[in-house]
């Protein structure tokens, strides 16, 4: 389940402000911004907001790593050369 923390440190890799998160994903910058001011799991978003956010974010080379003991996170792709 994405967390409000790898929403913003997703946003944070790719350099993308609230409007342009908005923009990639179909998701209101509003959504956004209230998805963002919460803390852990989000449980109340709807599915297909978080859907559409994961899919915009990978989109762009963001990956999305699950609880593993150490908590969850993000990190960008590796470059293909």
């Amino acid at each position: 389940m994405l967390t409000a923390e790898q929403l913003r440190a997703a946003r944070a890799l790719l350099r993308w402000d609230q409007s342009t998160a908005a923009e990639q994903s179909g998701v209101s910058v509003e959504s956004i911004k209230r998805l963002e001011r919460l803390e852990g799991p989000l449980r109340s978003a709807k599915a297909g907001t978080l859907e559409a956010l994961e899919m915009a974010f990978q989109a762009a080379g963001v990956i999305f790593i699950a609880e593993n003991g150490e908590g969850p996170g993000v990190r960008l792709k590796k470059a293909h050369q």
